[in-house]
């Protein structure tokens, strides 16, 4: 597996992009901001607000799973003006989530592998060495060095069902060890499997995210209890039982211990994020499926300690699903309202916070979020990187395609963007888990 990874300057098909001249357009807003991938350009930015929702079934709800192709060699990924983009490393396999260690290695989530890999980069920002730190893991996603800063002593990793760790010191390459159990078992089997993973500001509480089981519960009637109650410890029936501490963000201590249940009502939140300013957590998130194209919008959005977002009954807010109709109107005026809401059916996943001092000051402190593309959309939408506009650490609700160009018809991609990670250089990566790519952003 050594060498299966080639740098920038070992590729014969390095692709380097920069755009030029783009003027801004006006932002997009209600039925505008949803488009399809043809709309779609570095620099169109996006404002879709919870009165711009479509009806439910307005639209049928179609099937329209996209085919991955090999990345042709013509094939060019657009930025804004004055980035460029290009080939990081090639060869990996399914590479989804990227962490950046404090010294600068890339760790890589290999999921359907079972494997962690390091990456280390060289002059230039190529690629010089290429290891696998950690195999035989069960779909490791999430990871995580703790404590903060910059001399970490473990690297967490966050299977489909556990937590573990392996102590590190910085530089290492390989596993030091086999791995320690941290948490024994996460909710797990069926759908949603990925579960990523942060440690808050003071490193007292470790953050897991766990998705639902079910698309929206169908069919599992109403559970006893108040708001949130499938995530309780108590008999909720062999169908609720299923989704007992799904759909939520869970709370550890750092040796697993103290186990809670954090946020509820979050159908799938695959990324998970710290943001610097304000210290709160994060969730890129997918929304439910099989409410016609422009239902539900997924969304990415900051996360208060026992807020509830919705899930199964609500969506963005007190907007009821018709599959639960009048099953809980107790709740609807508790539904935490998320902060940004992204084309529907996009996939949002991976995202990071911006911190490095290459991009323009503009962009310090933004987020950006990977999106893996819809599959429940009859007009293809997401396979791109965008960018989530703050200010004064705050979201403004807009975002901004950055990354285009991975889809090449109606129905073939080459490419399905899935972790986004600032390396130490203050570049941006991009994995793509459709031809196993890396690439590298830079002002």
């Amino acid at each position: 597996m050594k060498n299966r990874i080639s740098s920038v300057a070992m590729s014969a098909r390095l692709l380097v992009v920069v755009a030029s001249g783009v003027q801004a357009d006006p932002v997009l807003q209600g039925k505008d901001a949803y488009g399809d991938w043809r709309a779609d350009k570095p620099g169109a930015v996006r404002l879709i607000r919870p009165q711009d929702l479509a009806r439910p079934n307005a639209t049928p709800s179609v099937a329209s799973f996209s085919r991955v192709v090999p990345r042709p060699s013509q094939a060019s990924l657009l930025v804004p003006a004055g980035f460029k983009i290009e080939l990081f490393a090639e060869g990996l396999r399914a590479p989804r989530i990227i962490r950046v260690a404090p010294n600068g290695d890339v760790f890589v989530a290999e999921t359907r592998a079972g494997t962690i890999r390091v990456l280390r980069t060289g002059e230039g920002g190529k690629v010089a060495t290429n290891e696998v730190f950690a195999s035989g893991l069960k779909q490791p996603f999430g990871i995580a060095f703790f404590p903060n800063g910059d001399n970490p002593q473990w690297v967490y990793v966050a299977n489909t069902d556990s937590v573990v760790r392996f102590p590190y010191q910085a530089g290492d390459l390989k596993a030091r060890g086999k791995a320690q159990t941290i948490v024994v078992s996460l909710p797990h089997d069926g759908g949603h499997s990925t579960r990523d993973i942060v440690f808050t500001p003071d490193d007292k509480r470790m953050l897991v995210s766990v998705g639902s089981l079910s698309n929206v519960a169908e069919g599992m009637g109403t559970p006893p209890g108040g708001m949130g109650a499938w995530s309780k410890a108590q008999p909720l029936g062999a169908a609720w039982a299923s989704e007992t501490e799904r759909a939520t963000v869970l709370a550890f201590n750092p040796d697993g211990k103290e186990r809670k249940i954090y946020a509820t009502g979050i159908r799938n939140c695959v990324g998970l994020a710290v943001q610097p300013q304000t210290g709160l957590p994060w969730c890129s998130t997918n929304e439910r499926d099989g409410l016609g194209d422009d239902l539900v919008p997924d969304y990415v959005t900051s996360v208060k300690e026992g807020a509830f977002y919705g899930w199964p009954w609500f969506y963005i807010g007190g907007n009821e699903d018709p599959r639960h109709a009048g099953a809980r109107p107790d709740i609807k005026d508790k539904v935490t309202v998320p902060d940004v809401l992204i084309q529907p059916h996009s996939a949002s996943l991976g995202m990071t916070f911006y911190q490095g001092t290459q991009f323009p000051s503009e962009y310090q402190g933004d987020a950006f979020a990977a999106e893996h593309g819809s599959w429940n959309r009859s007009k293809r939408t997401g396979y791109k990187v965008i960018r989530i506009r703050m200010k004064d650490g705050k979201p403004t609700g807009e975002y901004e395609d950055f990354v285009t160009g991975f889809v090449l018809s109606d129905t073939e991609v080459w490419g399905r963007p899935v972790g986004v990670a600032v390396a130490k250089d203050g570049s941006l990566l991009v994995s793509e888990d459709g031809n196993g790519t890396i690439w590298r952003v830079t002002h």
